[in-house]
């Protein structure tokens, strides 16, 4: 009987529980009454009309659309993601995007990460319309390639009314030097470049023109290239590029302290513009190579029949940073973005040349450059040593270049060597071959950060007829604060020069003073 009443307690026991519990729970939550609603299927709506259920299915017709689309534009996003970021990652010379203490420790402890997850993408760039720093305005970008467009212009007031009026060579010939003084539109280059179909495949395509050439040959030049990436340390080009003879034709361009003319010396021993081949790349952080095939020292102004039978000239150039790994915009001069910690550059360069008077440009091609003696004589002038006169030579030069940069200050110099060997001549000649030095010194200061630079440029030719030099004080002033926009006012010193033409501020033969002020936009 004990055991029983026991059972029965417990059962009370039981049924009292469940009484209070289910009382706790009574009336329910407003939370669970809403879910309850949510997930509930609705009440069937008796007589419902044809026009009604017509309208529930145009919303599920509407709905699933508009999920449709959603997820087309999602993968989009997603291609477009994975082809930014192959961009990224392939064009050499890009720099990377700054990485933070934790995502660095983070990328150096998970190196399998890249194998089994995509690709991070860069910092989202532009969208169509904008701007962006080396690559100028975005016109079209999308996963099939993009068009961006860069412009280099500028506007000069040129007075050379310091200049003397005559000029007399090292062999005796009279020369007049007419001064100038002129407004000129003096430039206007249009790019178009990017990448098509695959973003390792790029290409750059240009309309160049000099308004003081108007009249004469390669007034107007459309140029450009193709290249492909196969790696940060190799790409490839086809096309027209400058020779990458001294540190001003290794793509510095315009990022330079005068405003698109360099020093006499500079000018005297580099090569040009001309058709080839040419690979660049890192060989590793902070050492760079270019090397290139070409035609011959400048292609400007020469047909095709005037070229030798092949292509003969070489060059190369090896440039090392070993501080900071990297110089600033294209390695350009002076010190615009005022290096915090002190950044150093120094390069070689090479390159040789056979040449005779068919494969050189006329005197005053844009970009031209002549091979000439010190004292501005043209080597190939038939009149140039009275008793002979040369018909091929052989050109090879060498410049070495060692620069510092640190809080908006500059120092870089380069020196020149060049020998001349005449491989066929008519006639006697007073000597077997031709060897000329020199070198460049270029000095600045960012006065007012991103406002005001004052600089100093300066060169010396020591050659075996004449020993002519030059003498450049000049400011930049940049009234928006970035390098694409700038004044440029510089007073030029000048003892016989030996190069010059009509986009050039000094004549050949030039002694005396010169003043130019330029307004350009460059990017």
């Amino acid at each position: 009987m004990r055991g029983g009443g026991g059972a029965r307690g417990t059962l009370a026991a039981g049924s009292a529980s469940a009484a209070l519990l289910l009382a706790a729970s009574w009336p329910p939550s407003a939370a669970a009454a809403d879910e309850a609603q949510a997930t509930a299927p609705p009440p069937p709506a008796p007589g419902a009309s044809d026009a009604a259920l017509a309208d529930i299915r145009r919303e599920i017709a509407a709905l699933k659309a508009e999920s449709a689309a959603a997820k087309a534009a999602e993968e989009a996003r997603a291609r477009r993601i994975d082809a930014l970021s192959r961009q990224f990652s392939l064009v050499a010379g890009d720099p990377a995007a700054p990485t933070s203490a934790p995502e660095l420790a983070a990328t150096n402890a998970q190196p399998n990460l890249q194998s089994s997850q995509r690709a991070e993408a860069p910092p989202k760039g532009a969208k169509w319309g904008g701007f962006e720093p080396g690559k100028g305005v975005i016109l079209v970008r999308s996963d099939a390639g993009e068009v961006n467009l860069g412009l280099v212009s500028y506007l000069r007031y040129l007075n050379q009314h310091g200049m003397d009026h005559t000029y007399t060579s090292t062999f005796g010939q009279p020369f007049d030097v007419t001064p100038r003084e002129d407004f000129q539109l003096a430039k206007v280059q249009i790019t178009l470049r990017g990448w098509l179909f695959d973003p390792r495949f790029g290409y750059n395509a240009y309309v160049w023109t000099s308004q003081t050439s108007q009249g004469l040959g390669a007034q107007v030049v459309a140029a450009g290239n193709i290249n492909w990436t196969f790696n940060e340390h190799f790409r490839a080009f086809f096309g027209i590029h400058s020779v990458p003879s001294t540190r001003s034709t290794n793509r510095t361009f315009p990022y330079w302290l005068r405003n698109d003319n360099r020093p006499i010396a500079d000018e005297f021993f580099r090569g040009s513009y001309t058709q080839g081949v040419w690979a660049e790349g890192k060989v590793v952080d902070g050492l760079e190579y270019r090397v290139m095939l070409a035609n011959n020292l400048s292609a400007l102004g020469v047909q095709a029949r005037q070229l030798d039978a092949k292509p003969n000239t070489w060059s190369a150039a090896l440039t090392w940073m070993p501080t900071t790994k990297e110089f600033g915009p294209a390695n350009g001069f002076g010190d615009f973005e005022e290096h915090q910690q002190v950044a150093t550059l120094f390069s070689a360069h090479y390159t040789r040349s056979s040449e005779d008077p068919q494969s050189q440009p006329a005197t005053d091609s844009i970009e031209n450059t002549q091979i000439r003696l010190s004292d501005g004589t043209l080597i190939f002038s038939p009149t140039a040593f009275g008793t002979g006169r040369i018909t091929e030579v052989r050109y090879q030069m060498m410049a070495l270049d060692a620069a510092v940069k640190y809080k908006g200050y500059a120092l870089e110099g380069e020196y020149y060597a060049r020998w001349l060997d005449p491989l066929q001549y008519e006639g006697i000649l007073p000597r077997d071959d031709f060897f000329d030095q020199g070198y460049s010194l270029q000095a600045s200061a960012m006065v007012i950060p991103k406002t005001l630079q004052l600089y100093a440029s300066g060169s010396q030719i020591f050659g075996q007829y004449g020993d002519p030099w030059d003498l450049a004080l000049g400011l930049n002033y940049f009234p928006l604060q970035r390098r694409d926009l700038r004044v440029n006012v510089m007073g030029l010193w000048v003892k016989n020069s030996p190069v010059g033409y009509t986009a050039y501020p000094i004549p050949v033969g030039g002694n005396g003073f010169t003043f130019v002020t330029d307004f350009s936009l460059a990017f």
